[in-house]
């Protein structure tokens, strides 16, 4: 039986979604563990693809599919799923990975369905168990309790992961084997469906994914007030900033973009900031691995404290404006 691990790597107009190279490291690290390992395969779809192979290949992939063609030159949610259906029946691989994302999303779930297989979505961790069966664990209920999600009966098994919750891994190029995919079979598509372009909106400041400081506010903020100082110390201090549920709800954060948790993103900084911040677990495992954690709540009783490394009881409303003033003024800066 083929036990191939399968990664979709998800790219935009020549532009790799970086939790492709995380599935790639993950899917090398579940192989190590099958008592059967087969090979690991990325699939890439798209048009002019070639700039795009030699990355691939860095990061350890033993086979690439490639499905190049210019009417999939845009993402097309049908003929993507399409493409990566057809080429399931053909090859029967074990696992399929696919990024939790937007595109990743709707491709998983397409597939899963057309293929009649099983799809565990959004999970946080993924393990080899009996028989190379793949077990992913996905949070339910707010992220207060982990599920192991499991597809013993069909192939190929697939889970989608969120991004950021594996780390990036080393380089390892290897001499993969290349499979150009036939692609005769898109003519006979019907489809209402017609992508015309793609339009960027570039975020503002540091995106949250690379920032290496990030400032984090809950509901303990308060107001929109003072969220605008969270902003401000964000920004002098070369971070990002992000939030907890409550202040989207509320209109002070920007969107959803800058949430952190089961729900949101998974980042590592080197600090944490976090005002206002309870503690909530589908936060606490979003933002748990940064390096070092400080947390400011007037209640000494917050959850946050406990996965902190510092921890000050105070009112936020009275610390971040003194924090603010202090880095205008220089003060504990070094200058």
């Amino acid at each position: 039986m083929n036990k191939d691990i399968w990664v979709y790597i998800e790219q935009t107009e020549g532009e790799t979604a970086g939790v492709s190279w995380e599935l790639l490291g993950e899917a090398r690290r579940l192989k190590a563990a099958m008592k059967e390992p087969g090979q690991i395969a990325a699939v890439l779809i798209g048009f002019q693809l070639e700039s795009l192979i030699p990355k691939v290949q860095e990061y350890g992939a033993d086979k690439i599919f490639v499905a190049d063609d210019p009417c999939l030159k845009f993402f097309h949610p049908q003929l993507y799923a399409e493409v990566l259906t057809n080429l399931i029946q053909k090859e029967d691989p074990h696992i399929l990975l696919v990024g939790a994302t937007v595109q990743g999303s709707q491709v998983a779930a397409a597939v899963g369905a057309k293929v009649k297989t099983g799809v565990a979505a959004h999970a946080v961790s993924l393990r080899i168990e009996e028989n190379d069966r793949l077990v992913a664990v996905v949070p339910a209920f707010g992220g207060k309790v982990l599920g192991d999600i499991l597809i013993p009966n069909t192939r190929p098994q697939i889970a989608s992961i969120k991004p950021g919750i594996f780390r990036k891994p080393e380089k390892m190029k290897i001499n993969s084997q290349f499979f150009n995919i036939d692609l005769s079979f898109l003519a006979e598509i019907k489809t209402g469906l017609k992508p015309l372009g793609v339009i960027r909106e570039e975020p503002r400041g540091v995106p949250l994914e690379e920032a290496e400081i990030i400032v984090c506010g809950g509901w303990g903020i308060g107001d929109k007030v003072t969220w605008n100082y969270l902003e401000i110390l964000a920004e002098k201090l070369g971070g990002a900033v992000a939030c907890t549920r409550p202040p989207i709800d509320e209109g002070w954060a920007p969107g959803e973009h800058v949430m952190i948790g089961t729900s949101g993103k998974t980042v590592r900084p080197k600090i944490y900031l976090g005002f206002g911040v309870s503690g909530a677990t589908h936060h606490i495992c979003g933002m748990k691995d940064a390096e070092l954690i400080i947390s400011v709540n007037k209640d000494e009783q917050a959850e946050i404290f406990k996965v902190s490394d510092l921890g000050i009881v105070g009112d936020v409303k009275e610390i971040l404006p003194l924090l603010v003033q202090a880095v205008n003024s220089g003060k504990g800066t070094g200058d």
